[in-house]
């Protein structure tokens, strides 16, 4: 092999992993979101340890989606990796909430930074804050400043 052919391999290693394969497979079209739904598939199988992490075709979105187990016997989620650039509508979050498991979607930045959102069926309400907090108002102030 040459030295300039050696150089090169690394670089394309990922047009060759079977998981990049499958998802061009897949023919969506988009090829900034297969690569999306890549980076974020080895983030998911190779660190955060996911279980049966797998790719299908979303055909209203042409889009690749994934879904995994976030440990052993937990339930299947789907995720939807987007490059940061492509635009998102509600009846697109509707299709893919429609599959019937747990939603994220995963932003994926043109430096691979990955963000993380919950996607939820409504509104969640928030759980409430943790904590030794006191609720000190402006009326304890007032009150203690009259008894000066």
């Amino acid at each position: 092999m040459s030295e300039a052919s050696e150089k090169a391999s690394p670089q394309n290693w990922i047009l060759l992993h079977p998981a990049y394969q499958q998802m061009k497979d897949l023919e969506v079209g988009d090829s900034a979101q297969v690569h999306a739904a890549f980076l974020v598939y080895m983030d998911l199988a190779e660190v955060r340890q996911w279980k049966e992490v797998t790719c299908v075709k979303i055909p209203e979105l042409q889009a690749v989606l994934l879904e995994g187990r976030e440990k052993e016997g937990a339930p299947i989620q789907t995720v939807l990796p987007l490059p940061v650039h492509r635009s998102l509508c509600h009846k697109s979050i509707r299709h893919v909430l429609d599959r019937g498991f747990p939603m994220l979607l995963c932003a994926v930045a043109s430096d691979s930074t990955l963000v993380y959102q919950r996607m939820t069926d409504g509104l969640v309400t928030p759980d409430p804050p943790v904590g030794p907090f006191q609720d000190v108002g402006r009326r304890h102030h007032r009150k203690r400043r009259q008894k000066n």
